[in-house]
């Protein structure tokens, strides 16, 4: 059986890649150095906010997306532990795999020294863009998961909103600031209120922001769901602002699982069925219509879904107009909301890229999830080049870094050949 792609043989990458230009980059990852928050937090706080401990490795056990580990009392102290309140975690091998191989990419608890400082230094980490043809790069978090979760668990929740402050306030001061706008910020909020969610999005747009971090599916957290209208005020803030709404697979913590026993593999493969349900949340709840500048981002979830499912909830909308509600809060086609307000990032997706016309040319972005071990990197531009190198020229180059460019606002030239 012939696998088909966009791509006519494996010779592509090297025959397009004159065409990729420098990238854009919506999704990849940092690791926040260890003073993140012992620096910024007031000193009354410091002993329960974050902090890195270093201590013997101890078992971890992934469940669903939430490790349950605590370091180990007897050997080396040879990994570097979070300290949050009561909550440890560790710094795993497999969330900075950036030049390790693939078969050294496990669970395994790790050092600072023990990956690239690209991982959590920007002045590396421009110097790793530099060697991947990145021209500007927006990184979701590490330690506050990804939109910002861990600090939603937390018992105190005057430490915990001052932990969200003083992680945007380094993301914007430090890890973003000396770049020269080539690193994007993005920011977190107090999930727990969405009132304090919004005055937090009001505070970094006022310095440039325009991202934050939020959750596929909020009501998986324990919290309000899309389709409450709990959430408005903070999505009335976004769109006042032109803060994009920026959800990466896993911000639900909850991943589809089929069984206890089935391999991670297949967690793995079926992940992006979160981010087809959020889409479908939004598509349903009102929320578009509602705010109809409002505007989404999936991360890492890739585009070969969205056809379908944007099919499918059209034809539930008009087939099914008669019990399905579908209509109450949408009273346009569902698929008319995604192709204005909704994109969607890929890395690895040659099927998406050959349906590119259903999936809206204007809605789809690159990205290299830098330094987890899916990333492309230091290859993106060659990934790249073999996905859609051999589109014409202005559609490369919307995929590549325009339509992001416009998506967040950067002041960068739509144009930009690599050397």
């Amino acid at each position: 059986m012939t696998r088909s792609t966009p791509v006519a043989d494996a010779g592509a990458r090297g025959t397009h890649l004159s065409k990729i230009p420098l990238l854009v980059d919506v999704d990849a990852h940092v690791v926040e150095p260890p003073d993140v928050w012992t620096n910024r937090l007031p000193e009354r706080h410091r002993e329960r906010g974050p902090r890195i401990v270093h201590a013997p490795a101890g078992e971890v056990k992934l469940v669903g997306a939430t490790y349950v580990e605590a370091p180990g009392t007897e050997g080396p102290d040879n990994v570097a532990w979070w300290f949050y309140e009561d909550k440890t975690v560790s710094l795993k091998r497999y969330v900075a795999a950036a030049g390790v191989p693939a078969d050294e990419v496990t669970m395994t608890g790790i050092r600072y020294e023990d990956m690239r400082p690209g991982c959590y230094d920007p002045v590396a980490r421009l110097a790793d863009m530099d060697l991947n043809g990145v021209e500007a790069q927006m990184c979701f978090p590490n330690f506050p998961r990804f939109c910002g979760q861990m600090f939603l668990w937390g018992d105190d929740k005057a430490l915990a909103k001052l932990c969200v402050e003083a992680y945007n306030d380094w993301m914007v001061e430090e890890w973003c600031a000396g770049s020269g706008q080539r690193l994007v910020p993005l920011c977190i909020v107090p999930l727990w209120d969405p009132a304090l969610a919004a005055a937090e999005v009001r505070r970094n747009a006022a310095r440039g922001v325009r991202a934050v971090a939020f959750s596929e599916i909020p009501a998986y957290l324990g919290l309000p769901s899309i389709h409450s209208g709990a959430w408005d005020p903070f999505f009335a803030a976004c769109e006042e602002t032109g803060t994009v709404l920026a959800m990466h697979i896993g911000s639900g913590t909850r991943t589809p699982q089929t069984s206890d026993d089935a391999p991670e593999a297949v967690a793995g493969t079926i992940i992006f069925g979160n981010s087809a349900a959020s889409l479908v949340d939004f598509l349903f709840s009102g929320v578009l219509h509602r705010h109809p500048n409002l505007k989404l981002l999936y991360a890492e979830a890739q585009i070969g879904w969205l056809p379908y499912v944007l099919e499918r909830a059209d034809d539930v909308w008009l087939t099914h107009r008669g019990w399905a509600h579908g209509q109450v809060h949408c009273p346009e086609l569902p698929s008319s909301y995604y192709y204005r307000q909704v994109h969607s990032c890929f890395f690895k997706d040659p099927v998406g890229v050959h349906l590119l016309d259903k999936v809206g040319l204007d809605n789809v972005m690159f990205e290299t999830d830098y330094p987890h071990q899916d990333s492309t990197w230091p290859h993106s531009r060659e990934v790249a080049a073999e996905h859609f190198g051999h589109l014409p020229p202005d559609q490369i180059m919307k995929i590549a870094r325009g339509n992001a460019i416009e998506l967040l606002g950067l002041d960068l030239p739509l144009e930009r050949p690599a050397k």
